[in-house]
């Protein structure tokens, strides 16, 4: 049995989540957590919650014990890009690619 988070729209460049993700998957939610609250990224305040929630959805809906679950699958997609102009030297425009992020976790329990 799995449970999943999902984050959509985040407001960080998936290169910058991907760092952190590496970090943490396979490891105990416990570990895990404490990674994120160490490390000095700033992904990790969208990962810490994420996380959280997977653990909350693992505990309540499918009634996993919280001691045995580990991040079994976490990965990042590129959401919508948000086109931005940059007004810049003899009347030109140079675009601003503001990206985003859909982040998803996956927790399962040990076996």
């Amino acid at each position: 049995m799995e449970a999943r988070a999902y984050l959509k729209n985040a407001r960080i460049a998936p290169r910058k989540v991907q760092i952190v993700l590496d970090l943490i998957r396979g490891k105990d939610t416990e570990t895990a957590m404490a990674i994120l609250k160490h490390t000095p990224k700033s992904a990790c305040e969208y990962l810490e919650k994420l996380l959280k929630s997977a653990v909350a959805n693992a505990e309540n809906n499918f009634n996993m014990d919280k001691d045995n679950l580990y991040v079994s699958e976490c990965y990042v997609c590129p959401g919508p890009i948000m086109k931005r102009i940059m007004p810049r030297d003899h009347g030109k425009a140079f675009r601003i690619l503001k990206r985003t992020s859909h982040v998803t976790i996956v927790v399962k329990e040990k076996e």
